[in-house]
């Protein structure tokens, strides 16, 4: 087969996340879907990383060992999207250890909000069985909140409790994505901003462009062809990167799947020479 038909889908999450598949199953989607590449980029979260690898030994698929980091701007959630990080040690690693202290911190002020609302037959023990890490998150007590009857559905559980400004949320710990990006590039990979579709801050990248950010999310599932054309003309102009994937997590997400969106493998490639630029 030829580079021209290589596929591959750089925003998979796992269940060491919030995701609900395991990284082995993961491996198995992204191969049953033709792709041969993927990256795995759990939330504040690594540890889904050396599994999928395992999994994919002697098998047609290249694992990217990816992240992708929580920070906040101006009131606004801002994902960077790290690949090619070094997993066994530096900075990213010693600061995730952080992170999973706060997330749980955070899911436990949370439950505690929704016990003031009258909310109190969910227990942090239960989020915590959620997911195969201390990554608890948002998406977990959502998931609770819909199996007790508190929500219809994950949408509302958002609308009623959990979105910035309901009776039931809790701030994160706070880092800016200046910040991400400088983990990442101390952890020798490429920052990219993740779904900027979704995350409406487009003023913002060309001052994360100054800064160094690496690249922009351009290929994400479910966007209008004028949308993915718009992120296109912003990497360019700036001279960012392109990247892409399915942001899948599993059965968490029935909107999208492990290869819903691909991207070209030569996107990959030009990932692979800026790395092997920066490193040389």
């Amino acid at each position: 087969m030829t580079k021209d038909f290589l596929f591959a889908d750089l925003h998979i999450h796992t269940y060491y996340s919030d995701g609900t598949a395991s990284p082995s199953e993961v491996v198995d989607e992204a191969i049953k879907n033709g792709l041969v590449c993927i990256a795995i980029t759990d939330h504040d979260m690594i540890e889904g990383i050396v599994p999928a690898q395992e999994a994919a030994k002697e098998r047609p698929l290249e694992i990217i060992a990816g992240v992708e980091l929580s920070s906040e701007f101006e009131g606004k959630d801002i994902h960077i999207l790290g690949y090619f990080i070094n997993i066994d040690k530096g900075p990213l690693v010693d600061k995730l250890e952080l992170f999973l202290d706060e997330r749980v911190k955070r899911m436990k002020q949370m439950i505690m909000n929704l016990q003031s609302l009258g909310i109190k037959d969910i227990a942090f023990e239960e989020t915590a069985v959620l997911t195969k890490s201390r990554a608890v998150g948002r998406a977990h007590l959502a998931l609770l909140l819909v199996q007790k009857g508190h929500a219809a559905s994950f949408k509302d559980a958002f609308e009623k409790y959990l979105g910035p400004g309901r009776p039931g949320y809790a701030a994160k710990y706070q880092q800016a994505p200046f910040e991400a990006i400088n983990l990442i590039h101390q952890s020798g990979g490429l920052a990219v901003m993740a779904h900027p579709m979704l995350t409406q801050k487009d003023e913002m990248i060309p001052r994360l462009a100054k800064f160094g950010l690496d690249g922009l999310e351009v290929f994400y599932p479910n966007c209008m062809p004028s949308v993915t054309e718009f992120y296109r003309k912003i990497a360019k102009k700036h001279g960012l990167l392109m990247t892409g994937g399915s942001d899948a997590h599993g059965t968490a997400k029935a909107h999208t799947y492990v290869g819903k969106e691909q991207i070209p493998y030569e996107l990959v490639e030009k990932m692979k020479e800026k790395i092997a630029s920066l490193r040389a």
